[in-house]
C-alpha cells in the first residue's frame, strides 16, 4: 500500500513519462497494465489495488500517444496463448528501435542547444509540447531540468479548452460550456459528460455524453466558444478503455464517406497542397487529370478551407459543398465590393462561375 508521503508527493508529467519510458525499455517481455500502474513512478501513487482506477487507466492511454508523439516506438504483445484479451496485453519499448543509430553523437553546443529548444517555452503556454522534448532528452541520458532562459513566447497550439477538458475528464467531472454550431447565430449551453479526446484530421475533437440529449456527441473543439466550467455536484463514471477509439472510429468512417471532388488550378497552390490528400485508390485518367478526390470530415471545415484558396480551386460536388464554398467567396465579394468594383468594374470571381 502506498504511503502517505507517497500519495500526497506530486509527480511530475515529465517524471512520470521519463518513469514509464524507462519502465518499457528495460523489459524483455513487456508488462502489463496492472504492471505498470501499480509500480511505475506517476501511477503507483494514486493505484488503488482491487479499487477503482479508471481515471488512472485514463491518464495511461493518453501517455502512451505522448509517448508516440515523441517518436518512441511503442510495441503492444497479445499474449500467445489468449488472443484478443485487452486485459493481459503487455507493452515494451524494443531497445534496437529507440537507440540512437551507430555514429551519431552530440557536441557539447549541440547538446546546449536540445537543452535550449526544450527549456525555452518549458513555462509558457507551449509547456505541453515542451514537456515531451524534455522527456526525450532525459531518456538519451541528457539532464535538461536546469532553466535556461526566464522567459517565455506567448504562443498557443492547442484550443484554450484542451486542459481544462483533459483535468474533467481524469477527475470524472461534469462540464458545461458555450457551443457555436456552423449556421446558427448564438452560441448554445452544453452540459457533457468528457470521455475522449482525440485527434483526427489534424483537430481535436472531444467525444463525450450530452446530458441534455442523453445520448454520446462529437465536439470540435475550434467550435467551443468561452471557458469550460465543472458542473458543482455534478460526476460521472467511465465505462472503461475503448471510448477514444469508438471516438476515431465514428469519425474515420465519416471521413471515408465524404468524397469532394475539385479541379485545382494546374501549378497553383492549392493543386500542390490538395494532390497530396487524394482519396485511397484513386484513378485519374488524362480527360480529369486536374480533378482531385478528397476525403473530408466537417463539410463547413473543408469549406472554409477551400474557400481560402479564391479562384485557384472549383469544387464539383457534392452540390452542399460547393453551395458553401460559393457563399464564402460571395461574402468575401461583397465585403469588398465598393473598393474592387470601383478600380476593377469588370471583374468576376469564382463565386460567380
Amino acid at each position: 500500500m502506498p504511503s502517505t508521503i507517497e500519495k500526497n508527493s506530486r509527480v511530475s508529467v515529465e517524471e512520470r513519462l521519463f518513469s514509464l519510458v524507462l519502465a518499457l525499455i528495460a523489459t524483455e517481455v513487456g508488462l502489463t497494465k496492472a504492471d505498470i500502474l501499480s509500480t511505475v513512478q506517476g501511477y503507483r501513487q494514486r493505484y488503488l489495488p482491487g479499487g477503482d482506477n479508471a481515471s488512472l487507466e485514463r491518464q495511461f492511454e493518453r501517455d502512451k500517444d505522448d509517448i508516440r508523439e515523441l517518436g518512441i516506438p511503442l510495441e503492444v504483445v497479445e499474449p500467445p496463448d489468449d488472443p484478443g484479451s485487452n486485459h493481459h496485453l503487455r507493452y515494451r519499448i524494443p531497445k534496437g528501435l529507440y537507440e540512437l543509430p551507430v555514429g551519431v553523437t552530440f557536441s557539447p553546443d549541440e547538446l546546449m542547444l536540445l537543452k535550449l529548444a526544450a527549456t525555452v517555452w518549458r513555462e509558457g503556454s507551449l509547456s505541453a509540447e515542451s514537456r515531451r522534448a524534455m522527456t526525450k532528452l532525459h531518456a538519451l541520458g541528457i539532464d535538461s531540468s536546469d532553466p535556461v532562459l526566464g522567459y517565455s513566447p506567448s504562443l498557443r497550439v492547442r484550443e484554450a479548452s484542451f486542459e481544462p477538458l483533459s483535468k474533467a475528464m481524469d477527475r470524472g467531472q461534469v462540464v458545461a460550456f458555450l457551443y457555436l454550431k456552423p449556421g446558427e447565430a448564438a452560441a448554445r449551453r452544453r452540459q457533457v459528460e468528457p470521455r475522449a479526446m482525440v485527434l483526427h484530421d489534424g483537430r481535436w475533437h472531444l467525444f463525450g455524453t450530452d446530458q441534455d440529449a442523453a445520448a454520446t456527441r462529437t465536439y470540435l473543439l475550434s467550435r467551443i466558444v468561452g471557458p469550460v466550467v465543472t458542473v458543482p455536484g455534478a460526476s460521472f463514471v467511465a465505462h472503461g478503455d475503448g471510448q477514444g477509439q469508438e471516438a476515431l472510429s465514428e469519425l474515420e468512417a465519416l471521413w471515408t464517406a465524404n468524397i469532394a471532388v475539385i479541379a485545382a488550378r494546374p501549378g497553383s497552390d492549392a493543386a500542390v497542397r490538395l494532390s497530396k490528400r487524394v482519396a485511397p485508390g484513386e484513378i485519374r485518367t488524362n480527360a480529369d487529370a486536374s480533378a482531385l478526390h478528397l476525403n473530408f470530415t466537417d463539410l463547413n471545415v473543408f469549406a472554409d478551407e477551400l474557400a481560402g484558396y479564391g479562384p485557384e480551386v472549383l469544387v464539383h460536388s457534392p452540390a452542399a459543398l460547393r453551395t458553401a464554398v460559393r457563399s464564402r467567396l460571395i461574402t468575401v465579394r461583397d465585403a469588398h465590393t465598393d473598393f474592387d468594383l470601383n478600380v476593377h468594374p469588370d471583374t468576376t470571381t469564382a463565386a460567380d462561375e
